[in-house]
Order: structure tokens, then sequence, then C-alpha cells
């Protein structure tokens, strides 16, 4: 569009500003002044606005272009188009003019040349990007923020391409997925004042030059791989404010230059492998409001220096090494509204007295060696809204005023030898949205009031000794997602009905005293429903499946009977099915392998007859193959609270797994139970061979089949169970050999096999070569090997022989021995006869008379 301009000469123009001076009039015309203001706000100002240069428009529209072509559908960029001529219009997007000046010239030209200063660019897509899709951006040099955090751009850090952008000021590159080390053009950005790297995967270690940043406000590196040592140059930057460096794998002590950062109000080292002692002239950081240190390995005492730092709002040192007494003057801080010291070896002097100059809205003070009663200065903290006092020594009753605090919404008493019974006042409706008092001595029934406690998440009273029936007004708790009641004794055969859109993903009531059928009172989005080691009884209910999202089953030892439903295999997202040490009977169905997710399946100590269907493990892919690169992981629930503007996710630990595990019951921690793929059908009546077709599930950690009636040989397909650690085929009929290809299970730990029929020679190599405990070979008499120190029949050394001269050829050298030797063997005894008068010449009759009559005596003597 083509604009006209007119520029009156009582419009002063500095910059993108303006200064409107009517000229000195008696009377002005209303209307004409009307008229004058509609033109300039209409057609004047559009014309006089600032437009980007035009490459810089063509470096955004590339960008653009580069999004589309990974995420066809991406609408965040809508305004971005050609067709619009002035990129500064445009979302996101912030411009001004390059001159600084503060003259009051009346050139047009400054106004028109505006370039691009500012990109807002964060949460466009969470779809993966590659980080050099980022290019064009590199060729607006004016830039001096940049923002395109949270975001899904992975890949090394262009470090050409921001060494390019030398008027950065502010760059935030966190929440993507950007790998490799810190690019060291980041360290040469001299105007650079927030620098934000945090929640990527970027590793290595922190370079010495990151103290060239002299000008910088803020680092935070949070949440990547980094470690090794913290240089000591990050003394050089005087000028920060704000430190972060947590959940990475920094090691060593906390350098010593930390402390020229007098400036720094907010410091965070948390979740590191920090050692050695805080710096004991911390103090010296007097701007100091908030610091974090937990959960690291740091050593030694609470440093007395710190009771100078007055402006201190936050302190969490939990989790660490710390030793000592916990210092009276922690409670001098008339700021401090945040404490955590729990989780250490600190000490608490239960002889001192604590009057307390702050108000504290957060206090922490787990397993810190606290006795008796619950300290009643906590009394005088109005306004705690967190407190954690777990794992300690103390006793006696809950104290009413403790459950009279107005906003207590966090309360964990756990670990303690409190008794007595619950004041309903806990449960009043505007209380705690988590209450944990596990592990104490609390009994009594429950408050018929606990349904009030409208805002409650999680519940954990198990491990106590609480009884009577469950109140029916649990169910009535609408944001109610964990509860555990478990190890407790109570009774009954009614169980409360929580409505469908109840929000409980987590229920355990195992091991208390309750009767009859199996409940389903549950809402179907219910993710845990731990039942066990109580005395439900019956047939597995039908409508357990409207339990859809059910991923975890346990019902062991109870006294369930009948058969096995087909229904079961409804429960698409089922893990964990836990069976164990009930009366089922029937055989086991062959749709139970339509459980695809199922990874562990324990159907142990039951009647169970037939075969082990031949079908049973085509679909069980939850077996078959574990997911690559799976490690140890936890498996909390973690449950997401506020109150007033602080957010805290809590993350709840399930009770353990119990299985028979390497010939022991052991629990599997909630942490790394992701990792274990269990078949348990030991101690049924299951008869005929064992399927080869086991050998398919080969995520397998444990397969027991022991205590059965099954016949026929090991399949060696079994060597496929590459995972296996544990195998027990004892106690049944199995005859053959084991087989050798066993030795390629090279994570095998435990193998028992006693009390079958086996034969020949235990195999040799691997992992075998440590199976030598002979009670897991006992009672196989056809066995043998060095394993169970029984040589094999071949390994013995054979028989000497005798030799037949009559059917064999002589050795050639002995017949011309005996050629030559009897011939001067004759000579010899002749002369030796002749020598010793034998021969004496008589008449021919008188020879002839001894002759006859001498050969028997001559004969007698030889023999």
């Amino acid at each position: 569009m083509l604009c006209f301009i007119y520029i009156h000469p009582s419009i002063h123009f500095q910059g993108s500003n303006y200064n409107y001076k009517p000229p000195t009039m008696v009377m002005a015309n209303p209307t004409l002044l009307l008229q004058s203001f509609f033109f300039f706000f209409f057609f004047l100002l559009p014309c006089l606005s600032s437009s980007c240069p035009e490459y810089q428009k063509q470096a955004l529209l590339q960008f653009k272009s580069s999004i589309l072509a990974i995420h066809s559908s991406f609408h965040n960029l809508d305004s971005w188009n050609s067709s619009s001529s002035n990129c500064c219009l445009w979302d996101k997007v912030t411009c001004s003019s390059p001159s600084n000046s503060n003259s009051n010239s009346t050139s047009t030209s400054t106004l028109i040349s505006s370039v691009v200063i500012e990109l807002h660019l964060s949460n466009l897509s969470a779809q993966l990007m590659p980080s050099n899709l980022l290019a064009p951006l590199f060729f607006i040099r004016s830039l001096r923020v940049l923002d395109i955090s949270q975001n899904s751009i992975n890949g090394q850090i262009p470090a050409l391409g921001f060494g390019n952008l030398s008027n950065l000021v502010h760059l935030d590159l966190s929440s993507n997925e950007f790998n490799g080390s810190i690019p060291p053009q980041l360290f040469q950005l001299r105007h650079l004042q927030y620098l934000v790297l945090g929640s990527n995967k970027i590793q290595g270690g922190l370079s010495p030059r990151v103290g060239s940043l002299q000008g910088l406000r803020m680092l935070n590196l949070s949440s990547n791989r980094l470690n090794g040592e913290l240089p000591e140059e990050i003394g050089n930057l005087t000028k920060l404010q704000q430190l972060s460096l947590s959940s990475n794998k920094f090691s060593n002590g906390i350098p010593s230059s930390i402390l020229h950062l007098r400036e720094l109000e907010e410091l965070d080292l948390s979740d590191n492998a920090l050692s050695m002692e805080i710096p004991t002239i911390i103090g010296n950081l007097s701007n100091l409001s908030s610091m974090r240190l937990e959960n690291n390995k740091l050593t030694g005492g609470i440093p007395a220096s710190m009771q100078k730092l007055n402006k201190l709002n936050s302190l969490n040192l939990e989790g660490n090494m710390l030793t000592g007494e916990i210092p009276f003057w922690m409670f001098d801080f008339k700021e401090l509204q945040e404490l955590f010291l729990g989780g250490n070896s600190l000490t608490w002097n239960n002889n001192m007295k604590v009057v307390p100059k702050c108000s504290l809205l957060v206090l922490s003070l787990r397993s810190c060696g606290l006795q008796g009663e619950i300290p009643e200065w906590i009394s005088t903290q109005t306004n705690l809204f967190f407190l954690d006092l777990s794992k300690n020594q103390l006793h006696g009753p809950f104290p009413q005023w403790l459950a009279e605090i107005n906003f207590l919404f966090f309360l964990r008493l756990s670990h303690n030898k409190l008794s007595g019974s619950l004041p309903p006042a806990v449960f009043q409706s505007s209380k705690p949205v988590v209450l944990a008092l596990s592990q104490n001595n609390f009994s009594g029934e429950l408050p018929k009031n606990i349904g009030d406690a409208k805002p409650l998440k999680i519940l954990m009273l198990d491990q106590n000794s609480f009884s009577g029936p469950i109140p029916q007004s649990i169910s009535q708790i609408p944001n109610l997602q964990i509860l555990d009641l478990s190890h407790n004794r109570l009774s009954g055969n009614i169980f409360p009905v929580f409505y469908n859109q109840a929000n409980l993903l987590y229920a355990d009531f195992s091991s208390n005293q309750f009767s009859g059928g199996v409940p389903t009172t549950f809402p179907p989005n219910i993710e845990t429903l731990a039942l066990g080691g109580n005395k439900f009884s019956g047939a597995l209910p039908s409508n357990l499946t409207k339990l859809r999202n059910l991923q975890r089953l346990e019902l062991q030892d109870n006294n369930i009977s009948g058969e096995l439903p087909n229904s079961l295999l409804q429960i698409f997202y089922l893990q964990v099915l836990n069976l164990r040490n009930n009366s089922l009977q029937g055989s086991i169905p062959k749709t139970l392998s339509n459980l695809q997710n199922l990874r562990i399946l324990d159907l142990s100590s039951n009647n169970l007859t037939g075969e082990i269907p031949i079908d049973f493990v085509n679909n069980l892919t939850g077996m078959i193959e574990a997911p690559p690169n799976r490690t140890s992981q936890t498996s909390d629930f973690v449950v997401e609270i506020s109150f007033s503007s602080e957010f805290f996710d809590i993350e709840f630990a399930r009770n353990e797994l119990i299985v028979n595990w390497k010939k022991s019951k052991q629990g599997l921690s909630s942490h790394n139970i992701d990792m274990y793929f269990f078949l348990d059908l030991s101690n049924n009546q299951l008869s005929s061979e064992v399927p080869a077709s086991l050998g398919a599930l080969k995520a397998l950690k444990m397969l027991n089949l022991s205590y059965n009636k099954l016949s026929g040989k090991i399949p060696a397909r079994l060597s496929d169970l590459q995972n296996v650690e544990g195998l027990d085929l004892s106690h049944n009929k199995l005859s053959g050999p084991i087989p050798i290809a066993f030795t390629k299970l090279q994570q095998l730990t435990t193998l028992d096999v006693s009390n079958n029929k086996l034969t020949g020679r235990i195999p040799v190599g691997g992992q075998m070569n440590s199976m030598v405990d002979p009670n897991f070979y006992a009672n196989n008499s056809g066995l043998c090997g060095f394993q169970i120190h029984v040589s094999c029949p071949e390994d013995l050394p054979p028989a000497p022989k005798l030799q037949d001269h009559d059917n064999k050829e002589e050795p050639w050298i002995l017949q011309e021995a005996m050629g030559i030797g009897y011939p001067v063997g004759f000579l010899l005894t002749i002369g030796i006869i002749f020598l010793a008068g034998y021969f004496n010449p008589s008449p021919p009759s008188n020879s002839r008379r001894r002759h006859h009559h001498h050969p028997h005596q001559l004969i007698r003597q030889r023999i």
C-alpha cells in the first residue's frame, strides 16, 4: 500500500514514540480536532509502523517451513505468512529500532527500519524436531532474547549458530531433548545475563570457561547429565543472583569460590553427588533467601555461620550425611518459612526448649531422633501446611491441637510409636490432602466422619491395629487417589461402594480379616487393587472385568475356589495377577494368554490340573520381549498437590509385591518392579510334558514349575530364556538329561531340578559351572558330574585286560627273543648238569633201569 504522509511541524517523533503538540490557538474547532485524531490513528500511524528487514522476515518463514515439513498440522505460527509485509506484527515476535539514540531527530528512516530483537517460541510443538531447524534463526543477529523452551528439539546445541548471536542477553533452551556437551561458543556471549539450559540431556563437565560470563545474573543447568567437579571459575560470576545446578551428577565438594557470589539470592545444588562439608563461611552469602542442598552426600555439621543468613526464607538440607545436633538458632530466622532437615544423621536435643521466632509453612524433621510426645512448640506454628515427623521415636496419642491446625494439608507421622485412636477432628472438611500415619500403634475403629475430608488425596493408615469395619463414608471422598489400610485388624464383609467417577487409583486392603465374596465395588479407573491375606471365599466374580484399567490385582492367601474365569482376559491392561495359595481348580484356560501386558503371573499353591496349554504363551507379549534399555526405574504414583502458590509432587511408593524368588519369599520394591517378569505355576497338580513353547518367554526372570506331576524330557528350548535368573523344575517326574544348551543361560543363578528322574552328565560351561549345590540335583539317581562330586562312567579309568597268547600273534621282537633264548637255555642247562656230575657212565642195563624209575621223582620235584 502506498502512503502519503503529511507531518505537521508540531508533531515530533523520536524512534517509535511521538509527542503531539497542537498549535497555539485562540479557539479550537472540536469537530476539526476530532477529525484530525481520527485521521492520525487510522491512517497515519499504520503507515509509520516499523517494518522488519526482508532477510529477517525470510529467515522466520524458513524456520516455520522447517517445522511444517515435520509437523504438517502445525498451526502455532499462523500469523507468520509471506502476505504480511511486516514481521514485527507477527505473534511471538518483538521488534525495536536498532538505534538507541535519545535525539529528537525528525527523520523517519530509523522508524521504518526496525529489527527483530525478541523471539518467544516456547511450547510450539510436542513432536520431536532436529536441532538443525534452528539454523534460519541464526541469521537474525539483532536478537537479544531467544526463548525456545518446552519444545521437543533434539540433537546437539548448534555451536556456531549460537556463537553468531553475539547480542543475546537472554537465552532459554530448557525442557527440550538437547544432548552432547555445552558448546564453548555460549561462553563467548559477553552480553548474556540469563542462560537457561535445564531439563535436557546435556552431558560432560561444566567448563571453566563459564567464568567468562561475568554479566550473568541467572544460570540454570538443572536436570541434565552433567558430571565432574564444579569449576572454581564459577566464583567469577559475581553478579549472579540465581544458580541452579540441581539434578545432575556433579561430585566432590562445593567450591570455596562460590563464596564470592555476594549477590546470590537462590542457590540450588540439590540431587547431585556432592560430598565433603558445607563451606564453613557460607553465611557470608548474606543475600541468600533460598538454599537447596538436599539429596547429596554432604558430611559434617550445619555450619554456625549460617545464622548470619538473615534473609533466609527456605533451607533444604534433607537426604545428606550430616551429623551433629540440630542447633536451636535454626528457629531464630524471622523470615524462615520452609525448613527441611530430615534424612540425615542429625540429632535432636529433646531437652532443648524451642521458642520459634519464625512462622513456618513447611517443617520436615524426618529421622532426626525426636523422642517423647509430638513437640508442643509446633502448636505455635499456626500457618503450618506441611509437617513431616516420620521415622522418629515419638509416642503417645495424636494431640488434639495438631488435629485443629487450620491449614495443615500434608501430615506424615509414619514409622513412630504413636498410639490411641484418631480424633475425628483430623477429618474435618478443611483438613489434609495427604495423611500418612503408617507403622504406628494406632487402634480402635476408624472415625465415621472420615468421608468429610473432601480434599484428601492420599490416606495411608497401614500397619497399625485399627479394627472394625471400613466406614461407608470413605467412598464419598471425591479426590481420593491412594488408599492403604493394609496390615490392620479390619473386618466385615460389606465394602464401601465407590462412585464410578471417583479418582481412586490405588487401594490396598491386604492382611486384614475381611470375609465374604471378592468385592468389586471400586471405580472403573482403579489401577492397583490388593486384597490378599484375608478370608475372601467363593469364585472369582465375573464383574471384575468392569475394572477395565486394572494393572495389578492381588488376591493371594485367601480361600477363593472355582475355576479361572475366561472373563479375566477382558482386563486388557493387567500386568500383575497374583492368585497364589487359594483353592482354585480346573485347568489353566488358553485364553489367559490374551493378557498381552501380563508380566507377573502367580498361580502357585492351588489345585489346578491338566496340562500347561501349548498355546498358553502365544500372546503373552509382556513376557516374550522386555522393552529395550529397561533399567531400574520408579513405579511410584506421583500426586500433584498445591497450596496457595506452592506446588508439590508427592511420590508415593506402593507396597512390595511378595513372590517366591530363588527358593524364598521376597518382596519386590515398587521402585524396580517393572524390571521383573515372573511365571509361577508351582505346587499344583499339573501333568503331561513341559511345553517347549515356554522358551519363547525371553523376558522371564523366574520360571517355577516345581511340585507338579510333569513328565517327559526337559525341553532344550528353555535355553532361549536369555534373561532367566531362577529356574525351578524340582519335584516332578522329568526324565532324560539336563539339556547341554543350558550353558547358554548367562543370567542363571539358581537351577533346581531335584526330585526327578534325570540322568546323564550335568552340563559343563557358562553359569552351569557355578550351580554346585548338591541339594538342587538331589534324588536324581542317574545324574553325574563335578557339581555333585559323582563321576560319570565315561570318566572312570579303564580296567586292565589279560593277554590271550593262543589267539593273538606275538610281537616280532618277542618271537625273535624266544627263537634265540630256547637253544641257549638248553645248552646251558646241559652244561650245568654235566659239571655237577649228573652224567656217570654205567652199563647199559642199569642205565635203562634208572631211566625207567626216576622220571616220576623228577617230575614230582619240578611240581
